[in-house]
């Protein structure tokens, strides 16, 4: 898959969203949000649920486990994303790899 084919499942993801997200929370969920609701006194429930959100996404890009995912399944890092082009196209890809076969260099 390519930088086109992230973009085009991102604005799919989007526009099945909606504005409204409906989701089912077990019991520890629950509790967890209840506990945070109370201990910082958000404005209401949504704006706890966006910084949660915001927070785990910083962390998965901060760790690294974004790019592996993106990486994985697109081809690209979440860096090559924000830019518009893969390394290659920035670079030009002026840095190939040499292909030739080098035995030699082991050798005394």
């Amino acid at each position: 898959m390519t930088l086109e084919e992230l973009q085009d499942d991102i604005e799919a993801a989007h526009s099945e969203q909606g504005e409204q997200l409906t989701v089912d929370l077990d019991r520890q969920t629950r509790h967890e949000l209840s506990m945070l609701f109370a201990a910082l006194d958000p404005a209401d429930t949504d704006e706890l649920v966006r910084t949660a959100i915001h927070t785990y996404f910083q962390s998965i890009v901060d760790r690294g486990t974004l790019d592996f995912h993106l990486r994985s399944a697109y081809d690209c890092t979440y860096d090559e994303f924000l830019s518009g082009m893969t390394y290659d196209q920035m670079t030009g890809n002026q840095f190939p790899q040499q292909q030739d076969n080098d035995d030699r260099r082991y050798q005394f």
